[in-house]
C-alpha cells in the first residue's frame, strides 16, 4: 500500500468527552487523499458499533457519520462495515485496516504531542561553541538551563571566537560564548570582563616583575590556529606596554601549559577566567597596563527563529541576573 503523510500542525482538543478538533492531516491512498477525520470516524464507529453513539462520541450527524464512511470506503475500495438491526459490524476487510487505521492514528497523536513541545522549545537540540575565556561559565550555564528542559539535546564545542563568529552566522551553532561585542552582525550579550594574568612556576622569585619573568624565562603560548584571539590580545598587551620576550615556545591546549609552567619550562600569559583549572603549585601575578582586558558574552544569530535556542538565551539573562543581587 503506498502510504503518505501530508502534515499541518495543529491538535486535538477534548471537551465533555467529545472530539471536537480533529487533525487536519491527511494521507494518500493509492494516490487518493484521506483526511484523518475519516479514519477517526472508522476507529469510533468500529469501537461503539453503532452510528448514532459514534455521531455523538464524534459531534457530528449520523448523515455525516454515514458520509465519512461511504467517503473512506470509496477511497480504499473495501467495504469497511455491514449495516444491520444491530448496528455495524467490521467485516472481513474492515477487520483487517482497522489495526492500521489506529496506527495511523496513534503515530499523528504522537506527532502532535512532540510538535507541540518543539514548538515550545522544550524539545531540540542546541550546538554551543566555547572558548578558553568561558571554560568555567559555558558548562555552568548548560547544566542551569538542563535542570529547566531536561528535554533539550546539547552539544558543547570548544573553538576559537572568530570560528563561532562564522559558524553562528551559518546556524552551524546556535550560541557562542565569545568575544563581545562580535565584528560582524549577531545578536549578543555581555556577561563579564576578562583580563590576562602571569602564570609563573611556584618558586621563591615572587619578588620578580611580570617583565622580569618574561626576560628569564620563555613565554609558553597556543598555536595559532588554536588561540588566535588570546595571542593577538597577549601581542597587543606586550606591545602596547613595552615589554619584550626571551623566547617563545607552543602548545596545542592550555592544560599543557599549565603543566610546562608547573614544571618550570617557561611562563604564560592567560586569561584570569582559566586560573581555575591550573593546580596550586604555581604563581598568579596581575597584569595592569593597555590591553589587558576584553569583554566577554554570548553571541547568536538573531535572524534565524528558534524557541530552543531563545530559552537558552532566557536562561543566562536570568542567571546573570540572580548573580548581580
Amino acid at each position: 500500500m503506498f502510504l503518505q503523510l501530508l502534515l499541518k500542525l495543529d491538535y486535538i482538543t477534548v471537551s465533555n468527552n467529545c472530539i471536537i478538533k480533529i487533525f487536519p492531516f491527511s494521507i494518500t491512498f493509492w494516490n487518493e487523499k484521506v483526511n484523518i477525520r475519516l479514519l477517526q470516524a472508522f476507529s469510533i464507529l468500529a469501537e461503539k458499533g453503532n452510528y448514532a453513539d459514534a455521531a455523538r462520541e464524534l459531534c457530528i450527524s449520523q448523515p455525516a457519520l454515514t458520509k465519512q464512511i461511504n467517503l473512506l470506503e470509496s477511497m480504499v475500495k473495501v467495504s469497511l462495515f455491514s449495516r444491520g438491526r444491530h448496528g455495524a459490524t467490521l467485516t472481513a476487510g474492515g477487520k483487517r485496516l482497522l489495526p492500521e487505521a489506529k496506527k495511523v492514528l496513534r503515530q499523528t497523536q504522537l506527532f502532535m504531542q512532540q510538535a507541540g513541545r518543539v514548538s515550545a522549545g522544550i524539545e531540540g537540540h542546541i550546538d554551543v561553541g566555547f572558548g578558553l575565556s568561558s571554560f568555567y561559565l559555558a558548562p555552568r550555564c548548560i547544566a542551569e538551563f538542563r535542570k529547566e528542559y531536561p528535554g533539550i539535546e546539547m552539544s558543547l564545542t570548544d573553538l576559537p571566537s572568530f570560528l563561532q563568529y562564522e559558524l553562528l552566522q551559518k546556524d552551524e551553532l546556535q550560541v557562542g560564548f565569545v568575544r563581545v561585542p562580535p565584528p560582524i552582525a549577531l545578536d549578543y550579550l555581555p556577561l563579564f570582563t576578562d583580563r590576562l594574568v602571569l602564570i609563573a612556576p611556584a618558586t621563591p622569585l615572587l619578588s620578580l616583575s611580570a617583565a622580569d619573568w618574561l626576560k628569564k624565562f620563555p613565554l609558553l603560548r597556543l598555536h595559532t590556529e588554536r588561540g588566535q584571539g588570546l595571542n593577538m590580545q597577549i601581542d597587543r598587551f606586550l606591545h602596547d606596554n613595552g615589554l619584550f620576550i626571551s623566547s617563545t615556545q607552543l602548545a596545542d591546549d592550555i592544560q599543557t601549559i599549565v603543566a610546562l609552567v608547573i614544571a618550570g619550562a617557561g611562563v604564560a600569559i592567560l586569561p584570569y577566567s582559566v586560573v581555575h583549572i591550573a593546580p596550586p603549585e604555581r604563581t598568579i601575578i596581575p597584569l595592569t597596563g593597555k590591553s589587558v582586558s576584553w569583554e566577554m558574552g554570548v553571541a547568536w544569530n538573531g535572524v534565524r527563529e528558534d524557541v530552543t535556542r531563545d530559552n537558552f538565551i532566557a536562561s543566562i539573562r536570568k542567571s546573570i541576573a540572580a548573580e548581580n543581587k
